[in-house]
């Protein structure tokens, strides 16, 4: 995808000239790319991300085509995707796979409507974080975004429940043999080899968003910037071949790298 990695060296090069940004490498706003194809549904949804001055516009756009091809030419990284799924040329789904490709860190939201909890879950899968109801008001899709930028995932206890249902199905679906005793050994040397596919940071901060902590929560625990805890998990789901947080613990525990326990909620 030679525009993506185009993007990719231009935003590095110019990013921290052009743009402003925060404390410690973290960006002062947040760019956002928004695709839908009602004009005043677009407008509306543009003008409640201009009420944040924590948020800038990156581009409102139409079609598939159009977002593929502002992804390919940002003079700087898009960080956050509000995308409708049905799109005249093609779905939603297809513009959040080529986002997650063109920027691993970007991060996608759905513009939903109530009762479409089925289309949810497939953008879910497909790696969005959650979604945004069509008739949310500004202040609440702006702080939508800033939240999910904070380390949560907005959906509702209905989607959470319909998801782990389907990874438990799936993990009962791919249960393992009966069980054959193996020599401790030969379980310590594989637990091992699977453990060092991630370093030892790596590890922490899979194991705090397995526990629920958000990123701020994780570098004020850990004594990092937001930016370097986000730098340890765009690592950890390159190595996992995720690109979720739910992904990566559901992979992450299924590769024994996490205990199979509930996870604890972090303080507040």
């Amino acid at each position: 995808m030679p525009g993506c990695r185009y993007a990719r060296g231009v935003a590095r090069s110019v990013s921290a000239r052009r743009w402003g940004w925060g404390c410690e490498g973290v960006p002062s706003v947040w760019r956002v790319l928004i695709v839908e194809d009602d004009p005043q549904m677009r407008d509306f949804f543009a003008a409640s991300v201009l009420r944040s001055p924590e948020l800038a516009l990156a581009s409102s756009v139409a079609t598939v085509a159009e977002a593929k091809a502002c992804l390919d030419g940002a003079a700087r990284d898009v960080d956050v995707l509000l995308t409708d799924l049905g799109l005249p040329d093609g779905s939603g789904l297809d513009v959040i796979r080529y986002a997650r490709a063109c920027y691993p860190a970007c991060e996608a939201l759905v513009i939903s409507m109530f009762g479409d909890e089925d289309n949810v879950l497939a953008s879910i899968e497909a790696g969005a974080l959650g979604y945004i109801h069509k008739d949310a008001a500004p202040d609440d899709i702006a702080n939508t975004i800033l939240e999910m930028k904070a380390g949560a995932s907005p959906i509702s206890p209905m989607i959470a429940r319909r998801v782990l249902s389907k990874y438990r199905a799936m993990q009962t679906d791919s249960a393992p043999a009966p069980f054959q005793a193996v020599p401790t050994a030969a379980r310590c040397d594989a637990a091992d080899g699977e453990k060092s596919l991630l370093s030892r940071r790596e590890q922490e901060v899979l194991e705090l968003i397995a526990r629920g902590f958000s990123y701020s929560e994780i570098a004020e625990l850990k004594g990092l910037s937001v930016h370097t805890v986000q730098t340890h998990i765009k690592s950890l789901y390159g190595k996992l071949e995720v690109h979720s947080k739910m992904e990566a613990v559901v992979e992450a525990t299924r590769m024994g790298l996490l205990p199979q326990r509930a996870p604890a909620t972090a303080p507040r």
